[in-house]
Protein backbone atom coordinates (compact mmCIF):
# COMPACT_ATOMS: atom_id res chain seq x y z
CA UNK A 1 0.00 0.00 0.00
CA UNK A 2 1.05 3.61 -0.38
CA UNK A 3 -0.26 6.04 1.67
CA UNK A 4 0.20 9.67 0.59
CA UNK A 5 -0.77 13.24 1.36
CA UNK A 6 -1.76 16.11 -1.44
CA UNK A 7 -3.22 19.19 -2.65
CA UNK A 8 -6.04 19.63 -4.75
CA UNK A 9 -8.32 22.03 -5.72
CA UNK A 10 -7.29 24.44 -2.94
CA UNK A 11 -7.93 21.84 -0.16
CA UNK A 12 -5.47 19.26 1.63
CA UNK A 13 -6.41 15.51 1.06
CA UNK A 14 -5.00 12.54 3.45
CA UNK A 15 -5.16 8.56 1.25
CA UNK A 16 -3.75 6.00 -0.78
CA UNK A 17 -2.47 5.88 -4.11
CA UNK A 18 -3.94 3.74 -6.71
CA UNK A 19 -2.06 1.65 -9.97
CA UNK A 20 -4.85 2.50 -12.70
CA UNK A 21 -4.29 1.51 -16.15
CA UNK A 22 -4.85 5.66 -17.02
CA UNK A 23 -2.17 6.52 -14.51
CA UNK A 24 -1.80 6.05 -10.83
CA UNK A 25 -4.57 7.82 -8.90
CA UNK A 26 -5.03 9.43 -5.49
CA UNK A 27 -8.27 8.11 -3.04
CA UNK A 28 -8.41 9.96 -0.27
CA UNK A 29 -9.89 8.63 3.19
CA UNK A 30 -13.45 9.41 4.67
CA UNK A 31 -14.44 10.23 7.87
CA UNK A 32 -11.26 12.77 8.54
CA UNK A 33 -8.97 10.55 8.67
CA UNK A 34 -5.63 11.21 8.26
CA UNK A 35 -1.85 9.12 7.17
CA UNK A 36 -1.20 10.09 10.79
CA UNK A 37 -4.30 8.80 12.14
CA UNK A 38 -3.69 5.69 10.08
CA UNK A 39 -0.36 5.25 11.58
CA UNK A 40 -1.97 5.42 15.06
CA UNK A 41 -4.48 2.49 14.25
CA UNK A 42 -1.43 0.17 13.30
CA UNK A 43 -0.69 -1.31 9.85
CA UNK A 44 -3.06 -4.05 9.36
CA UNK A 45 -6.06 -1.80 10.59
CA UNK A 46 -4.98 0.69 8.37
CA UNK A 47 -4.30 -1.42 5.60
CA UNK A 48 -7.50 -3.04 5.72
CA UNK A 49 -9.42 0.50 5.42
CA UNK A 50 -7.18 1.25 2.59
CA UNK A 51 -8.33 -1.77 0.72
CA UNK A 52 -12.04 -1.53 1.88
CA UNK A 53 -11.99 2.49 -0.09
CA UNK A 54 -9.97 0.61 -2.92
CA UNK A 55 -12.00 -2.02 -3.66
CA UNK A 56 -15.36 0.34 -3.25
CA UNK A 57 -13.86 2.68 -5.53
CA UNK A 58 -12.80 -0.05 -8.23
CA UNK A 59 -16.75 -1.71 -7.77
CA UNK A 60 -18.22 1.93 -8.51
CA UNK A 61 -16.38 3.04 -11.31
CA UNK A 62 -15.14 6.16 -8.99
CA UNK A 63 -11.33 5.44 -9.28
CA UNK A 64 -11.19 6.02 -12.84
CA UNK A 65 -12.56 9.69 -12.13
CA UNK A 66 -10.25 10.22 -9.01
CA UNK A 67 -7.54 12.79 -9.56
CA UNK A 68 -3.92 11.53 -10.93
CA UNK A 69 -0.31 12.45 -9.55
CA UNK A 70 -0.02 14.87 -12.67
CA UNK A 71 -3.03 16.76 -11.19
CA UNK A 72 -2.19 17.13 -7.59
CA UNK A 73 0.88 19.00 -5.70
CA UNK A 74 2.41 16.15 -3.26
CA UNK A 75 3.06 17.01 0.46
CA UNK A 76 4.97 15.74 2.59
CA UNK A 77 3.24 12.17 3.44
CA UNK A 78 2.93 12.79 6.79
CA UNK A 79 2.58 15.60 8.84
CA UNK A 80 5.33 14.40 11.67
CA UNK A 81 5.14 14.23 15.21
CA UNK A 82 8.87 13.92 15.10
CA UNK A 83 11.67 13.71 12.67
CA UNK A 84 15.29 11.94 14.11
CA UNK A 85 17.80 11.38 11.87
CA UNK A 86 20.46 8.89 12.38
CA UNK A 87 24.24 8.83 11.08
CA UNK A 88 24.06 5.34 9.61
CA UNK A 89 26.71 4.37 7.01
CA UNK A 90 30.19 4.85 7.68
CA UNK A 91 31.51 5.73 4.29
CA UNK A 92 29.33 9.23 4.41
CA UNK A 93 30.91 9.44 8.15
CA UNK A 94 34.67 8.92 6.73
CA UNK A 95 34.46 11.74 3.75
CA UNK A 96 31.97 14.22 5.29
CA UNK A 97 33.63 15.04 8.60
CA UNK A 98 37.09 15.71 6.44
CA UNK A 99 35.12 18.10 5.09
CA UNK A 100 33.46 20.17 7.90
CA UNK A 101 36.17 19.81 10.19
CA UNK A 102 39.18 18.69 8.15
CA UNK A 103 40.00 15.51 10.29
CA UNK A 104 39.72 12.06 9.10
CA UNK A 105 38.73 8.66 9.82
CA UNK A 106 35.61 7.79 12.02
CA UNK A 107 35.49 8.36 15.43
CA UNK A 108 35.55 5.07 17.59
CA UNK A 109 32.06 6.59 19.64
CA UNK A 110 30.36 5.98 15.98
CA UNK A 111 30.49 2.19 16.50
CA UNK A 112 29.02 2.42 19.70
CA UNK A 113 25.64 3.42 19.16
CA UNK A 114 23.50 5.18 16.15
CA UNK A 115 23.82 8.61 16.97
CA UNK A 116 21.42 11.21 15.77
CA UNK A 117 19.82 14.10 15.98
CA UNK A 118 16.10 15.64 15.86
CA UNK A 119 15.20 18.09 12.93
CA UNK A 120 12.10 20.38 12.39
CA UNK A 121 9.00 18.07 11.83
CA UNK A 122 7.44 21.66 10.53
CA UNK A 123 9.85 22.07 7.50
CA UNK A 124 9.26 18.98 6.36
CA UNK A 125 7.98 19.44 2.06
CA UNK A 126 6.88 17.16 -0.52
CA UNK A 127 8.33 15.88 -4.07
CA UNK A 128 8.52 18.95 -6.23
CA UNK A 129 8.39 21.82 -3.95
CA UNK A 130 10.81 24.44 -4.33
CA UNK A 131 13.54 24.80 -1.46
CA UNK A 132 14.76 28.11 -0.37
CA UNK A 133 17.38 28.09 1.67
CA UNK A 134 19.77 30.19 3.60
CA UNK A 135 22.20 32.33 2.05
CA UNK A 136 25.15 29.89 2.06
CA UNK A 137 27.87 28.52 0.50
CA UNK A 138 27.82 25.12 0.63
CA UNK A 139 24.24 24.17 0.17
CA UNK A 140 24.04 19.80 -0.03
CA UNK A 141 21.80 17.50 -0.18
CA UNK A 142 21.52 14.03 1.59
CA UNK A 143 20.47 10.94 0.22
CA UNK A 144 18.33 8.71 2.58
CA UNK A 145 15.55 6.60 3.23
CA UNK A 146 13.10 7.32 6.35
CA UNK A 147 10.90 4.68 8.31
CA UNK A 148 7.88 5.68 9.80
CA UNK A 149 6.79 4.18 12.73
CA UNK A 150 3.00 2.72 13.27
CA UNK A 151 0.90 1.74 16.70
CA UNK A 152 1.49 -2.17 17.71
CA UNK A 153 -1.69 -3.30 20.62
CA UNK A 154 0.44 -3.84 23.81
CA UNK A 155 2.97 -1.35 23.17
CA UNK A 156 4.00 2.26 24.66
CA UNK A 157 6.89 2.44 22.47
CA UNK A 158 9.36 3.15 24.97
CA UNK A 159 12.43 0.91 25.50
CA UNK A 160 11.50 -1.48 22.50
CA UNK A 161 13.52 -4.86 21.96
CA UNK A 162 14.74 -5.27 18.52
CA UNK A 163 11.20 -7.97 17.71
CA UNK A 164 8.77 -5.62 18.74
CA UNK A 165 10.38 -2.40 17.00
CA UNK A 166 10.53 -4.33 13.67
CA UNK A 167 6.41 -4.57 14.48
CA UNK A 168 6.46 -0.54 14.94
CA UNK A 169 7.95 -0.01 11.75
CA UNK A 170 4.49 1.31 9.54
CA UNK A 171 6.69 2.09 6.27
CA UNK A 172 9.21 3.74 4.56
CA UNK A 173 9.56 7.13 2.58
CA UNK A 174 12.44 9.00 0.79
CA UNK A 175 14.16 11.64 2.37
CA UNK A 176 16.11 14.23 2.06
CA UNK A 177 18.06 16.25 4.77
CA UNK A 178 18.91 19.42 3.50
CA UNK A 179 21.95 20.97 4.40
CA UNK A 180 23.95 24.08 4.48
CA UNK A 181 27.47 23.22 5.00
CA UNK A 182 29.25 26.04 5.95
CA UNK A 183 26.26 26.95 8.74
CA UNK A 184 26.76 23.54 9.77
CA UNK A 185 30.18 23.98 10.13
CA UNK A 186 30.10 27.09 12.17
CA UNK A 187 27.30 25.51 14.61
CA UNK A 188 29.17 22.44 15.28
CA UNK A 189 32.15 24.20 16.83
CA UNK A 190 30.11 25.01 20.03
CA UNK A 191 29.39 20.88 20.63
CA UNK A 192 26.13 21.51 19.36
CA UNK A 193 23.78 21.47 17.00
CA UNK A 194 23.45 21.16 13.89
CA UNK A 195 20.37 23.95 14.06
CA UNK A 196 19.96 26.26 11.34
CA UNK A 197 22.41 24.38 9.29
CA UNK A 198 19.47 21.78 8.49
CA UNK A 199 16.30 22.85 9.76
CA UNK A 200 15.43 25.25 6.74
CA UNK A 201 14.01 22.31 4.70
CA UNK A 202 13.67 18.12 4.40
CA UNK A 203 12.06 16.78 1.99
CA UNK A 204 9.83 13.58 2.12
CA UNK A 205 7.97 11.14 -0.20
CA UNK A 206 6.63 10.96 -2.58
CA UNK A 207 4.38 8.68 -0.30
CA UNK A 208 4.52 5.51 2.27
CA UNK A 209 5.04 2.48 1.05
CA UNK A 210 4.14 0.03 3.78
CA UNK A 211 6.62 -2.11 5.38
CA UNK A 212 4.76 -5.62 4.22
CA UNK A 213 5.49 -4.57 0.47
CA UNK A 214 9.03 -4.66 1.29
CA UNK A 215 9.10 -7.84 3.62
CA UNK A 216 10.70 -9.72 0.68
CA UNK A 217 13.60 -6.97 0.05
CA UNK A 218 15.30 -7.65 3.21
CA UNK A 219 18.85 -9.60 3.29
CA UNK A 220 20.10 -12.26 5.26
CA UNK A 221 21.08 -10.16 7.91
CA UNK A 222 17.71 -8.11 8.18
CA UNK A 223 18.66 -5.09 5.93
CA UNK A 224 16.71 -3.75 3.18
CA UNK A 225 18.52 -4.22 -0.28
CA UNK A 226 17.53 -1.41 -2.33
CA UNK A 227 19.09 0.45 -4.77
CA UNK A 228 19.60 4.43 -4.13
CA UNK A 229 20.80 6.97 -6.54
CA UNK A 230 20.86 11.38 -6.23
CA UNK A 231 20.70 12.77 -9.75
CA UNK A 232 21.69 16.73 -10.02
CA UNK A 233 20.14 18.60 -13.58
CA UNK A 234 20.20 14.65 -14.52
CA UNK A 235 23.64 13.97 -13.69
CA UNK A 236 24.26 10.78 -11.19
CA UNK A 237 26.36 12.06 -8.55
CA UNK A 238 26.09 9.06 -6.13
CA UNK A 239 24.79 5.58 -5.40
CA UNK A 240 24.28 3.30 -2.74
CA UNK A 241 22.76 0.18 -0.74
CA UNK A 242 20.68 0.70 2.01
CA UNK A 243 21.62 -2.32 3.41
CA UNK A 244 25.31 -1.47 3.51
CA UNK A 245 23.76 0.81 6.85
CA UNK A 246 25.86 -0.16 10.22
CA UNK A 247 22.39 -0.67 11.90
CA UNK A 248 19.33 -1.78 10.20
CA UNK A 249 16.15 0.04 10.89
CA UNK A 250 14.47 -2.33 13.83
CA UNK A 251 18.04 -1.50 15.81
CA UNK A 252 17.45 2.31 15.29
CA UNK A 253 14.03 2.18 16.82
CA UNK A 254 15.33 0.38 19.75
CA UNK A 255 17.83 2.87 20.36
CA UNK A 256 15.33 5.67 19.99
CA UNK A 257 13.17 4.32 22.31
CA UNK A 258 15.76 3.97 24.82
CA UNK A 259 14.46 5.87 28.13
CA UNK A 260 12.31 7.73 26.06
CA UNK A 261 9.35 6.72 23.68
CA UNK A 262 8.62 6.50 20.33
CA UNK A 263 5.38 7.47 19.03
CA UNK A 264 2.99 6.99 15.60
CA UNK A 265 4.06 9.27 12.95
CA UNK A 266 7.23 9.48 14.07
CA UNK A 267 9.52 9.58 10.88
CA UNK A 268 13.32 8.19 11.73
CA UNK A 269 15.87 9.06 8.71
CA UNK A 270 19.11 6.68 7.73
CA UNK A 271 21.28 9.26 7.67
CA UNK A 272 22.94 9.88 4.70
CA UNK A 273 24.73 6.79 2.11
CA UNK A 274 27.82 6.57 1.21
CA UNK A 275 29.60 6.78 -2.00
CA UNK A 276 28.40 10.21 -3.52
CA UNK A 277 25.07 10.16 -1.02
CA UNK A 278 25.98 14.25 -0.46
CA UNK A 279 28.48 16.51 -1.75
CA UNK A 280 30.69 17.06 1.25
CA UNK A 281 31.26 13.36 1.49
CA UNK A 282 32.20 14.21 -2.23
CA UNK A 283 34.60 16.99 -1.21
CA UNK A 284 36.18 15.64 1.68
CA UNK A 285 37.59 13.07 -0.44
CA UNK A 286 38.27 15.30 -3.20
CA UNK A 287 39.81 18.40 -0.83
CA UNK A 288 38.06 20.41 -2.77
CA UNK A 289 34.39 21.64 -3.82
CA UNK A 290 34.25 19.35 -6.39
CA UNK A 291 31.42 18.91 -7.65
CA UNK A 292 30.85 22.48 -6.74
CA UNK A 293 27.21 23.56 -3.89
CA UNK A 294 24.16 23.08 -5.24
CA UNK A 295 23.10 26.99 -6.82
CA UNK A 296 19.80 28.31 -7.51
CA UNK A 297 17.80 26.70 -10.30
CA UNK A 298 19.40 22.76 -9.82
CA UNK A 299 17.35 20.07 -10.05
CA UNK A 300 18.45 17.26 -7.24
CA UNK A 301 16.49 13.80 -7.79
CA UNK A 302 16.69 10.81 -5.47
CA UNK A 303 15.76 7.71 -6.24
CA UNK A 304 15.28 4.30 -4.28
CA UNK A 305 14.23 1.49 -5.67
CA UNK A 306 11.04 0.27 -4.91
CA UNK A 307 9.79 3.38 -2.64
CA UNK A 308 10.12 5.62 -5.31
CA UNK A 309 11.55 9.03 -6.56
CA UNK A 310 11.69 12.74 -4.84
CA UNK A 311 12.73 16.02 -7.02
CA UNK A 312 12.95 19.19 -5.84
CA UNK A 313 14.77 22.43 -7.71
CA UNK A 314 16.44 25.15 -5.79
CA UNK A 315 15.20 28.19 -5.39
CA UNK A 316 15.84 31.84 -4.17
CA UNK A 317 17.76 31.82 -0.85
CA UNK A 318 16.41 33.95 1.84
CA UNK A 319 17.64 36.61 3.49
CA UNK A 320 18.19 36.16 7.75
CA UNK A 321 16.83 39.03 10.30
CA UNK A 322 20.17 39.87 11.86
CA UNK A 323 21.27 38.51 15.45
CA UNK A 324 23.83 40.62 16.75
CA UNK A 325 26.80 38.97 18.31
CA UNK A 326 27.14 37.99 21.75
CA UNK A 327 27.85 40.87 24.30
CA UNK A 328 30.64 40.60 26.57
CA UNK A 329 28.53 40.23 29.98
CA UNK A 330 29.37 40.51 33.12
CA UNK A 331 30.38 37.81 35.81
CA UNK A 332 28.70 39.54 38.58
CA UNK A 333 27.32 37.22 41.17
CA UNK A 334 24.82 39.88 42.67
CA UNK A 335 22.28 42.22 41.48
CA UNK A 336 23.71 45.70 42.12
CA UNK A 337 21.73 47.54 45.00
CA UNK A 338 21.02 51.52 45.73
CA UNK A 339 21.60 52.90 48.79
CA UNK A 340 18.53 54.49 50.97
Amino acid sequence: MRYARWMHDGSTHDGVVVAHAGGDRLLAFADGLTVLGATRLGLDRANAIAASLIEGAWADGSLGLAPSLADVELLAPIEAPSVRDFVAFEEHVEGVVKSIDGDSGVVAEWYDAPTFYFTNPHSLVGSGASIRPPVTKRLDFELEVAVIVGAVDGSEGANLDEAVAAGHIFGYSVFNDWSARDIQSREMKVRLGPCKGKDFAATLGPWIVTADELADAHDADGFLELELQVLVNGELIGSDLLSNMGWSFPQLLVYASRNSRVVPGDVLGSGTAGNGGCLAELWGRAGSLTPPPLAEGDVVELRVERIGDISNVISAAVDAVPVPRARTASRARTRGRVSA
